[in-house]
């Protein structure tokens, strides 16, 4: 869904569309909702926009979807606001770089876009995803936690100032690597550990599922939440890998798990989300509440907020028939 960006989100310039072929941008005058980067304590107004009330901001969230405080006609809105469509940029690059410690790779995120520099893709992959993907997809990246970056432009040189610009920033956090490629083939084999990260993961383990968890947190606090989560997966001799959106503070844990496993992954999942909100972040980024973190809900909104979904839930639908016991916790 795409977003009005708020004028004091020092973040917004930094959200990019994955989408593939297109990249969907928004101009300010034509369509107005929720800024994604802001916690859902705001007012909305189909005319005037979002008033922001929040203490502290958030790359990305999808704790209550259209619960979210009172924006009940976000959807609507979003049916009938005008949309540009923008052909992909001309001119691509993607890099991959390695570095010592997932710490100092995500504080290189953090620079990055302290920088403000147009990146159109940043993602993460720690020293254990690195290993799986080697292992299955007969690669032979060096195995410690990594960058995998894109760079779009409306010319060449002006990709290749970017691709500068975040080499140099990688070197002052001791990067141990820094390749580059501009040609479709070199992106591909630049790109395919991550796009087969998953399936890598489950590999490690055979015969085992995949439970997948996810959390958002502010930019500033990117790489101390990553390194501690990597920590308490080491500490507690769990086997999952770290892989992260990072370039808008969203990471997912991909855990190879069996029955057995249920209370010890359960119990990694609610530290990781309480690290999250002590961070001042939310306990979902992309992957939403569900049935799975609905019980976080109160712990993250506070009882007046999670009352008021109540009351526009039931407001909505009187009959309790669409997704009924999902999302929002009971009073």
């Amino acid at each position: 869904m795409l977003n009005k960006m708020d004028p004091d989100d020092k973040l917004a310039s930094t959200r990019t569309d994955e989408t593939g072929d297109f990249e969907l941008y928004g101009e300010e005058d034509e369509f107005t909702s929720i800024s994604p980067y802001i916690n859902i304590h705001h007012t909305c107004n189909v005319k005037s926009g979002c008033e922001r009330i929040s203490k502290y901001v958030v790359p990305k969230s999808k704790i209550g979807g259209t619960y979210d405080m009172t924006f009940i006609s976000l959807e609507i809105n979003m049916a009938t606001d005008k949309i540009k469509v923008h052909p992909r940029p001309q001119f691509l690059s993607a890099a991959v770089c390695a570095f010592p410690s997932v710490h100092q790779a995500a504080s290189t995120v953090v620079e990055i876009l302290q920088w403000a520099i147009p990146v159109a893709r940043i993602e993460l992959l720690d020293h254990v995803q690195i290993q799986a993907c080697n292992a299955y997809s007969n690669l032979n990246l060096r195995e410690t936690p990594t960058l995998f970056i894109e760079f779009h432009g409306s010319a060449e040189q002006e990709v290749a100032d970017q691709t500068a610009a975040v080499e140099s920033i990688c070197n002052s956090h001791e990067a141990l690597d820094f390749s580059s490629g501009a040609s479709p083939e070199e992106m591909s084999e630049l790109w395919k550990a991550r796009h087969n990260a998953y399936y890598a993961a489950l590999a490690l383990r055979p015969g085992t599922r995949g439970f997948t968890t996810d959390v958002c947190v502010p930019i500033s606090k990117l790489a101390d939440v990553i390194a501690e989560t990597r920590q308490d997966l080491d500490k507690h001799e769990i086997l999952g890998t770290v892989v992260g959106h990072v370039g808008d503070g969203n990471f997912h844990v991909i855990l190879p798990t069996v029955e057995e496993d249920n209370r010890k992954i359960q119990a990694f999942s609610d530290r990781l989300v309480r690290r999250a909100l002590a961070a001042d972040g939310t306990c979902t980024g992309e992957h939403g509440i569900g049935l799975g973190k609905k019980r976080y809900l109160r712990e993250e909104l506070g009882d007046s907020t999670v009352k008021l979904m109540h009351i526009v839930k039931a407001a909505l639908d009187p009959t309790n028939i669409l997704n009924p016991g999902k999302v929002i916790p009971e009073l």
